[in-house]
Parts: C-alpha cells; sequence; structure tokens
C-alpha cells in the first residue's frame, strides 16, 4: 500500500520546469511504474547504462552525461520513489526488489547496457543485477559504490534508524518542511563535496517534496549490503571502483577492501573530490572512465 505522501511527488511542471537536459527527457511506462528517463548521445553507440544514488536523480549527471555521450549512447533513469519516477511498493523496496525494476526498465527500453556505471547505491543496484544475470555489461563502473556494509555497529543502527524514520508518516513531511537551501547545502557537505549553486539548488528542490524524501528513506531502510558484500567473489564483471579521496559518506579505504573480493577489479582514486565526485569534477571523473573503456575496446 502506498503512503499518502507519495502523492507529494516532484512536478514535471513545477520542479522539473528547468531541469537539466530536460530535452533529453521522456517518460517510459515499464515493470508497473511510469519512470522518468533521460538518453544521451548516438544510438549506434555502445549502451551505457548510469543509476544515480540516494536521493538524487538525473540531474546528478547534468555534467558527466554529456561529456560520457561523446563515445556512447547514454541512458540515465531516475529510480523508483526518486524524481519524477514512481515509487515501488513498500514489499519491493529491498535491493534484489530494486534492481528487478530496473532490469524492467531495461528490457523495455531494449538497450542492454554495454557498461552499467552508478553512484553510491545505483552501483549496489548495477551490481545486484549483475550476480543475478539480469545484465551482463562488459564493465561495471561504481563511483564511490556502496559496495559495503558500514563499519561496525553503525551496519546496524544506521538501518534501523533510517526505517524508523520511514515508517513514521509524519517524518518525510518534517523534513520537507526544514529543506531549505542552508541545509542542502550542509548536507551536501557533510558527504565532503563542494556543489556550485545549481547543484544544491536541485537537490534542495527534490528534498523539498516529501515523496521524494520517502524514496529516499525507503531505500536505505531496507538494504541488505552485508548478502551483496558476501556475494562479491561471485560477481565475474570486470569492475572499475572510481573513489573520491575526501569522501566522508564511504571511507575510501572500503574500496580496496571490495577490490580484494572481486575477481578483476581495479580501484582509481581521485584525491581532492567527495562523495559526489562525478558532480564536481565530471571532466576528472571521465577521463578515469574512458581510459578504462579504452583499454577493454570499447571504445
Amino acid at each position: 500500500m502506498l503512503n499518502p505522501f507519495d502523492a507529494d511527488r516532484p512536478d514535471w511542471e513545477v520542479e522539473g520546469r528547468d531541469w537539466p537536459h530536460r530535452a533529453a527527457s521522456r517518460f517510459v511506462e515499464a515493470a508497473g511504474l511510469r519512470w522518468h528517463v533521460q538518453a544521451f548521445g548516438r544510438p549506434e553507440a555502445p549502451t551505457l547504462l548510469l543509476l544515480h544514488g540516494t536521493g538524487a536523480a538525473t540531474h546528478s549527471w547534468r555534467g558527466l552525461a554529456p561529456l560520457l555521450a561523446e563515445d556512447f549512447y547514454v541512458i540515465a533513469p531516475d529510480l523508483p520513489g526518486h524524481g519524477f519516477t514512481d515509487p515501488l511498493p513498500d514489499a519491493d523496496l529491498s535491493l534484489p526488489g530494486m534492481a528487478r525494476a530496473v532490469t524492467g526498465l531495461v528490457e523495455a527500453l531494449g538497450r542492454p547496457p554495454v557498461i552499467a556505471a552508478g553512484h553510491s547505491a545505483g552501483a549496489a543496484v548495477l551490481a545486484r543485477m549483475c550476480l543475478d544475470g539480469a545484465i551482463a555489461p562488459r564493465l561495471l563502473a561504481a563511483f564511490n559504490g556502496a559496495l559495503a556494509p558500514l563499519p561496525g555497529a553503525a551496519s546496524l543502527l544506521f538501518p534501523s534508524m533510517a526505517r524508523l524514520l520511514f515508517l513514521n508518516p509524519f517524518t518525510p513531511k518534517i523534513f520537507a518542511w526544514t529543506a531549505d537551501r542552508s541545509a542542502a547545502k550542509r548536507l551536501i557537505e557533510g558527504t565532503g563535496s563542494r556543489l556550485d549553486p545549481q547543484g544544491v539548488e536541485l537537490y534542495r528542490r527534490l528534498f523539498a517534496r516529501s515523496g521524494h524524501v520517502r524514496g529516499a528513506l525507503g531505500m536505505m531502510a531496507n538494504w541488505d549490503l552485508d548478502s551483496l558484500h558476501r556475494a562479491l567473489p561471485d560477481l565475474k564483471t570486470r569492475t572499475l571502483l572510481i573513489v573520491g579521496g575526501d569522501d566522508r559518506a564511504i571511507r575510501p579505504d572500503t574500496a580496496f577492501g571490495v577490490r580484494d573480493r572481486l575477481p578483476d577489479a581495479r580501484v582509481a582514486l581521485i584525491r581532492g573530490l567527495g562523495h559526489l565526485a562525478h558532480e564536481e569534477a565530471p571532466e576528472r571523473v571521465a577521463e578515469v572512465f574512458r581510459a578504462e573503456a579504452r583499454t577493454l575496446g570499447i571504445v
């Protein structure tokens, strides 16, 4: 059953009125949801699927997607419950549930990815899809990927706290009431990143809608990263772990532990950037990404 606050979702004609790359947007029916999807580049180019992280939307790729579109046909959806995509039922707000939904979208679009790339939780969705055989990309790229449980007691306390907030129907509304520009800026800087005024404003715009907030809380409350982490040795896909050296949300050294559990992976550390490295310096991230694609002979 959907929460009544899901009705307070971002509106394409209000929050989306000047959305980055609005001309690249379309709405697609798949897996029982109406998805907001952006596409960039030449259709004949290799397909690159981009998935944003928790609390974000397609605006997260506003700088990076056009750069990657020089070599790829880039597909970037809003994840369920985020931005302008419908929410999933509460029962499907697990990592496997989210992976099944994105699989349905990929099948509907008819563009299996040659490369799959995700930021934070988006990388976890893609890793789950690869493990399940739903996609078979030649490269999986994780930008500050959430591929391991939080260290120590946080791995238990953080999901439990998110679950309590998610189950309280008033939490998203209260958060939305307090989501002004300064609050959004503090939240972003807390991850070790600094964004330009437009970037901060786009996050504020989303956080001001309780339906979007509930979508983010639902992801954090219902995910089991322990199971994914245990399954990583079975992930045969070549994996590139791009890490911002100043990330305060996911410790940079976590990527090296993840690398050691994967059969075929390497870490690319980019110093001076935080959790939103791909938004802070899209040119630097694109350069690392393209180099890996060239090594594999994809471009």
